[in-house]
């Protein structure tokens, strides 16, 4: 009896010490986000339908699922994600920031030379990717890189 309580103690010193020294001991519970309803694809994650969960002594969240607020909030699942079960990185996008058939300004920079147009977009796009537009006055298509202000970005080829 002395023994059982001597090693309690001295594994709740080890404990304190760990985390102490800022390290997560392996017994450390580990908590994560996941679905408390279904979400569908192309609907945006909110904080509100999500739950949070502990995970069970010894058990880590397995990789390449995002489990945090900063992985999922504000992001649009690409598929149905299913209560209780973890998300998968590969099940999220970020938001569009142009949607398909909306009116864009596309911007061509080089140098001190900047030329403005407008356009329509022909596919929906986040910040950073390549997007299909038509511009209004030619007909013309080509693509360009949708800016964090919504704007389009096109080069010179």
């Amino acid at each position: 009896m002395a023994a059982h309580a001597f090693h309690r103690t001295l594994r709740r010193l080890a404990l304190a010490a760990a985390l102490l020294a800022g390290i997560a001991p392996a017994g450390a519970e580990e908590t994560v986000l996941i679905p408390a309803r279904v979400i569908y694809p192309g609907e945006t994650i909110s904080l509100a339908i999500l739950k949070e969960v502990t995970l069970a002594a010894g058990r880590h969240k397995p990789e390449a699922v995002a489990t945090e607020a900063r992985e999922l909030d504000g992001k649009v699942a690409k598929r149905t994600l299913l209560p209780g079960r973890y998300i998968p990185n590969d099940a999220l996008r970020d938001a569009w920031l142009v949607e398909q058939g909306a009116s864009v300004q596309v911007l061509f920079v080089a140098g001190q030379l900047t030329i403005s147009a407008t356009a329509v977009t022909l596919q929906p796009g986040s910040a950073g990717d390549l997007v299909k537009v038509r511009n209004l006055d030619s007909g013309k298509v080509f693509s360009g890189t949708v800016m964090a202000d919504g704007t389009v970005r096109v080069g010179a080829t």
